[in-house]
């Protein structure tokens, strides 16, 4: 199998991995900084991290809207391993927005204690969460890619098919 970036992926599709990439970067820099008491960069951080988060839920949501559901390509013991994957990250990712705003409302309110304590369980899902969101990306559209799709996709957007190959 030749691996490569194909034609036919639509934009958002690596706008959403870009931003969860950035997200990751985000939330692993916030947890680096209130460990080390910097309070102050941690909330910037936190804030950026969250409007990341809130451009690609807007950004994957289009996506969507606009081109449907995209199939996996990879077949067999890797076809289980990307189902297991993509099945945690969205449930996962249901939760992410819920704790992400508990989190903020904690912090404004003063409530350290139970901040702290549910941070503990937030940052783990939601760095999961970015980090599985590029993996998905990576497995569907990079490495096992649906052909049948890419080409329908060239058909549509007018590409050449042999500039898929």
């Amino acid at each position: 199998m030749e691996y490569g970036f194909p034609l036919a992926i639509h934009p958002l599709a690596t706008v959403n991995a870009v931003l969860n990439a950035i997200s990751a970067v985000l939330l692993v820099a916030g947890w680096v900084l209130i460990a080390q008491g910097n309070w102050k960069a941690h909330r910037a951080v936190m804030v950026a991290a969250f409007l990341v988060s809130a451009i690609f839920l807007v950004s994957y949501l289009t996506y969507h809207y606009l081109v449907g559901h995209v199939t996996f390509g990879g077949q067999g013991v890797i076809r289980t391993v990307y189902l297991c994957i993509l099945a945690s990250h969205i449930v996962l990712a249901v939760a992410v927005p819920v704790l992400a705003i508990s989190m903020f409302v904690l912090a404004f309110r003063g409530k350290w204690h139970r901040h702290r304590q549910l941070g503990k369980i937030t940052m783990p899902i939601w760095l999961y969460v970015s980090v599985t969101g590029v993996i998905i990306y990576f497995m569907v559209y990079i490495f096992f890619p649906n052909t049948d799709k890419h080409i329908e996709a060239a058909i549509y957007e007018n590409i050449s098919c042999r500039a898929l190959v």
